[in-house]
């Protein structure tokens, strides 16, 4: 069992909820929410957005970080320090690191990801609530939105409504690097 299964149990026994009603609040499967806690799935970045916003806490208190801050107003995360979220998202050779550091009560959830050269199976793919801008830092990726395909490069970028289907994956020759922003 992963830490992120831990804790996506401990929370649902906090705030005195059912499987079901969770699933209703998050607009997920009992069945999935299940194999999470149990360690048997990893969650989607999408997955742990809707969690996240199901229990009113940002996605760093969500997987773990340290909520305490000198000054909740302001979070600097150095690139030696930023927090690789492998834990809650490396489904299917994505992987996350978070931008935003320990502040708490964010509206944005930022991330640089590195995405795999496949696109992940559809039925693992979840839209989420707000908007999503990803902005290419470098390689190329491809973003699969609904039925229309984009290709974008190092520079070029994609703001969205997030609750289209999506997924991405990288096609150039270098593993490509990308920030993604989503807002709820």
């Amino acid at each position: 069992m992963t830490a992120i299964s831990h804790r996506l149990k401990a929370l649902r026994k906090q705030h005195a909820l059912s499987l079901e009603q969770l699933a209703t609040r998050a607009g997920l499967t009992k069945s999935y929410l299940s194999k999470l806690e149990r360690g048997l799935a990893e969650p989607s970045i999408s997955t742990v957005l809707k969690l996240a916003q199901s229990y009113d806490i940002s996605v760093g208190q969500l997987i773990g970080e340290e909520a305490s801050l000198v000054d909740d107003n302001i979070s600097v995360v150095r690139v030696a320090d930023r927090s690789e979220l492998s834990d809650a998202a490396s489904v299917n050779g994505h992987r996350y690191q978070s931008l935003a550091g320990k502040r708490p009560l964010r509206k944005m959830e930022p991330f640089v990801v590195h995405p795999p050269r496949a696109f992940r199976e559809p039925d693992t793919t979840s839209p989420h609530d707000g908007e999503e801008l990803i902005f290419v830092l470098k390689g190329a990726v491809e973003v699969l939105l609904g039925d229309r395909l984009e290709r974008l490069e190092a520079g070029d970028s994609i703001y969205f409504d997030s609750s289209l289907l999506h997924r991405m994956r990288t096609v150039s020759r270098q593993m490509a690097e990308v920030l993604v922003v989503t807002a709820h």
